[in-house]
């Protein structure tokens, strides 16, 4: 990781098949042009957990089609009056072909995910999982399954 100006780096990740990416702080610190380093924090978590679930599911000898997350921070200030990440929630809308393979994956993906389970080391992260909803538009998800 290098500074570029201001509060904007380039990381690198040492791999000629995986591209730099920015990252800066938002206003007024930086432009906010780039995520900050907790929105990369949010989309490790929810990236973990998808990849968690579809892999549970696919071991189970079942697809998951599409699957969408959303990752919430809660941030407050500590004892010390510094900005800290106090809370997760993820809510995830998977596309699940069999109910009943869920229903074996549902209590064990979370388990398996690596940067879930180390960031609840310090920051509680709530998992909700409701029926598939697309991205982009579509009815509001319904009841967590």
């Amino acid at each position: 990781m290098c500074r570029v100006e201001h509060y904007k780096f380039r990381v690198s990740f040492n791999s000629d098949k995986i591209e730099d990416i920015m990252v800066d702080e938002p206003a007024p610190l930086g432009s906010g042009e780039y995520p900050n380093a907790g929105k990369l924090l949010a989309a490790a978590v929810g990236n973990c957990l998808c990849a968690s679930l579809v892999f549970c599911m696919e071991k189970a000898r079942s697809e998951v089609p599409n699957i969408c997350a959303e990752v919430s921070t809660t941030i407050e200030r500590n004892e010390k009056g510094r900005l800290r990440i106090t809370h997760m929630t993820v809510k995830m809308f998977p596309q699940i072909e069999d109910e009943e393979r869920f229903k074996r994956c549902r209590p064990l993906f979370e388990d398996f995910c690596i940067v879930t389970q180390s960031v609840r080391n310090g920051i509680p992260v709530d998992v909700e999982v409701y029926p598939y909803r697309p991205r982009n538009g579509g009815p509001d998800a319904a009841d967590a399954v």
